[in-house]
């Protein structure tokens, strides 16, 4: 999961496409991007869009699944326009806005209901036994259809060092018997105690904003068993986000602040479990690799605390669909089906250190196989992953649950600011006449 761009909300009621356009932060300019190869002739052009302009590896191997697919056949020829991460969101959203989307785009997951429901993108066209091989959380849905496809996932944990564990005789989980949300915060007051590290543990708060801390925070919500909206209804937040349960949950998280149990400043890179200053980090699976090379075989991925309700990680990373603007989607449909194929989907995995998306393509993938180094991860996130709520109202939730996180971390009353949480959203999603549920 990487940072993604700032949403904005309405309350005004409208149709889809306006409220679209006020959902979202809009660009005067259409920022330009690197295009790749020219077009033969003959051929109908299919132009994708993506973010992979600042990650080499990323664009290199987007590069070479276009290259393999156009050498595949003589029909179409897929192009691809990148753009650096930090403009991409303006460039699809002035794009959205004036029609003129390209056939292929790649999204951020939970943004995928919100697009379908402003009728931006088309239910996928793949077939069902190609979508049945791959992980549910890289599936954007939105009302039983299928809108997107990822190649992969990523997973949350805790990143520990076994040394420390056992210099402080702390018992180490695994996905069979997860701490439970007692264990846990004992643990991390015996850290605190020992006074060898500045705080016992990272959760990233550092992060400004974006999406980090709904991703990030909302799995420990509904591991109390609260949650963001009833998804029984996607029509409200009440008791979901202002119940007993969430309340205990504000109420833990905001004691780990006031404990000095957590920092609520942090540097945004995030170098505290790699110069020892924390003890345990809520980290993603994408700086594994990183935290083994820096402490080798005395790093730990563990699975996330029980706090009642069982573990939970948020599930979904960026996907890829079909605009409605695109005026072949035949052409773009058969390439994504293209690309789905294990030995792409084992590239990506390779280069970029993330889950691959089918067990076809982790049998592909050493490092995350049965016996490779990151296969914790794919644990985690075939058994706790859980999608964040699949409605186009996510982008207020986000934005709201953020602010609201953010004002108990500062010490505000837990159950004001979510009930506040739960009018703000429930005000929106009348607005909207329920977004389509």
């Amino acid at each position: 999961m990487r940072q993604r761009y700032r949403r904005r909300h309405s309350t005004v009621r409208s149709g889809p496409r306006q409220a679209f356009t006020a959902a979202l932060t809009t660009s005067a300019l259409l920022l330009a991007g690197c295009s790749s190869a020219n077009i033969p002739d003959s051929r109908t052009e299919i132009v994708m869009w993506n973010h992979a302009a600042g990650n080499p590896e990323e664009l290199a191997t987007i590069s070479e699944v276009i290259d393999a697919y156009n050498a595949s056949q003589d029909q179409y020829f897929v192009r691809q326009e990148a753009f650096p991460q930090l403009v991409y969101g303006d460039a699809i959203t002035a794009a959205a806005l004036t029609g003129d989307l390209p056939c292929i785009v790649d999204i951020d997951g939970p943004i995928v209901p919100n697009w379908a429901w402003a009728e931006l993108l088309r239910p996928l066209e793949i077939s069902q036994e190609t979508l049945d091989q791959m992980l549910p959380s890289t599936l954007g849905e939105y009302q039983d259809e299928t809108y997107s496809v990822g190649y992969y996932d990523v997973a949350l944990g805790i990143h520990a060092r076994q040394s420390v564990l056992e210099r402080y005789e702390i018992r180490i989980p695994s996905i069979e018997e997860p701490w439970s949300g007692e264990e846990f915060d004992a643990a991390l007051e015996t850290i605190a105690e020992g006074g060898e590290f500045r705080y016992p543990l990272d959760l990233g708060t550092g992060i400004a904003d974006g999406e980090w801390w709904s991703y990030a925070y909302s799995p420990f919500l509904q591991s109390f068993g609260g949650d963001q909206i009833d998804r029984d209804t996607y029509l409200t937040a009440e008791g979901a986000l202002n119940g007993p349960e969430a309340v205990a949950f504000g109420e833990w998280f905001q004691s780990l602040f006031a404990r000095g149990l957590v920092s609520r400043e942090g540097n945004p890179a995030r170098p505290e479990f790699f110069d020892g200053s924390v003890a345990l980090s809520w980290q993603g699976s994408w700086e594994a690799l990183k935290a083994y090379e820096e402490w080798g075989d005395d790093m730990l991925q563990l699975p996330p605390p029980d706090f009642g309700a069982g573990p939970v990680i948020g599930g979904a990373s960026w996907q890829w669909g079909v605009s409605t603007s695109c005026e072949n989607p035949e052409g773009a449909f058969e390439y994504l089906e293209f690309t789905l194929q294990p030995q792409y989907l084992a590239r990506f995995s390779e280069e970029l250190g993330v889950i691959p998306a089918t067990q076809a393509a982790t049998e592909l993938t050493p490092q995350f196989s049965e016996d490779g180094q990151l296969r914790p991860a794919v644990d985690l996130s075939r058994e706790f992953a859980m999608v964040r709520p699949q409605t186009p109202a996510y982008q207020v939730i986000s934005s709201v649950f953020e602010k609201t996180l953010k004002d108990i971390m500062h010490g505000a009353d837990v159950e004001a600011v979510l009930n506040r949480a739960v009018r703000d959203i429930d005000t929106n999603i009348r607005s909207n006449d329920g977004y389509g549920f």
